[in-house]
């Protein structure tokens, strides 16, 4: 099931037996949990509500067995137990030392009792394709919780922010994704802050964002090496400054730094070569608005002008860690000497 078909089933308050929840987006997927909590009601740890993980996954079954004494339903929880990673081929599905399988064979016989008595949701960071996977998919719900692009996000903050009647236009909501980044926690809590500032039918601005939001260094390196690409040296070493004093560890500026040349380069060689960009960036789907903005900071630098770059952040990091120089000076040294 896609995400937002489970959305609006949980918004009509439709509550199935079994779930099978996985997946890189965690924040929307721990919004689900939450949400199915909510619909299955008044909840006692140890009688009507059970958590298992790996360290106690061989209880699920004598929890299933188990009535939920005093209540018409329990609700299990299973995070990251491991049956869905993949198994050894030397197993067999009928192996009795099978866990997985062994839940299977129960499932499987008690699949009616189970829809009247349990709620069962396993949340997963990742699956394997398996027999238990594919009857929960058959007889339950399953569904990957996969990271939101970049229109999808921005669908997600314009919801929010219709409902407290702040208005935001789509390049300002766009700008705020680029500078604060792409999980999907931060992004909602920067957007209460700003919705909050403007105010019930006021309007959320670019200058907003500036003044009140908390850039990612991905999107201050972007600043960055702009000003530096323009070869406006002053600016590139306000923005670097800037971000000193905002307490940002040098060492992770440096590796941050080299990263966003790295891709630099990368970008150049794929349009040299006319290979896919997303592929050759690896960028996830949430990243994928990048492309341009790679193209466009590529066109300011020659090949070997990066490469060149690259070489002196290495260097610099060697000097650094032996002690024969400062992060702050040897980085303004390089911007200036690129200039």
């Amino acid at each position: 099931m896609k995400l937002e078909d489970l959305e609006k089933e949980l918004k009509q308050e439709r509550l199935n037996s079994l779930y099978l929840l996985y997946g890189e987006e965690r924040f929307l997927l721990e919004s689900s949990l939450k949400k199915i909590k909510g619909l299955f009601g008044e909840i006692l740890k140890g009688i009507n509500y059970i958590e298992i993980d790996e360290s106690n996954i061989s209880e699920i079954i004598s929890e299933l067995e188990t009535p939920p004494f005093g209540f018409e339903k329990k609700i299990i929880i299973a995070k990251n137990t491991g049956l869905f990673k993949k198994e050894a081929k030397s197993k067999s599905k009928k192996d009795d030392n099978n866990l997985g399988a062994k839940l299977l064979k129960y499932l499987e016989d008690n699949l009616e009792n189970i829809k009247d008595s349990v709620v069962l949701v396993f949340v997963e960071q990742t699956i394997e394709k398996s027999d238990l996977a594919s009857f929960i998919d058959k007889n339950g719900i399953s569904c990957n919780f996969e990271y939101q692009k970049a229109n999808q996000i921005q669908a997600r903050l314009k919801q929010i922010t219709n409902a407290y009647k702040v208005n935001i236009d789509v390049p300002t909501l766009s700008y705020f994704v680029e500078v604060c980044g792409t999980d999907m926690q931060e992004l909602i809590n920067e957007i209460r802050k700003l919705i909050e500032y403007a105010g019930e039918g006021g309007t959320i601005t670019k200058q907003d964002i500036d003044s009140l939001s908390i850039k990612k260094i991905e999107s201050v390196i972007f600043d960055l090496t702009d000003s530096l690409g323009k070869k406006q040296t002053n600016k590139a070493i306000e923005v670097l400054r800037n971000l000193i004093l905002a307490k940002e560890p040098t060492q992770k500026i440096l590796i941050t730094l080299y990263n966003h040349f790295k891709k630099l380069y990368l970008t150049k060689l794929a349009l040299k070569e006319n290979r896919n960009l997303i592929e050759a960036l690896n960028l996830k789907p949430n990243q994928t608005f990048l492309t341009n903005k790679y193209k466009t900071q590529a066109g300011y630098f020659k090949a070997q002008e990066i490469r060149n770059i690259l070489q002196q952040l290495t260097d610099l990091d060697y000097k650094y860690k032996i002690g024969l120089i400062d992060l702050e000076v040897g980085f303004e040294s390089i911007l200036c000497a690129y200039c």
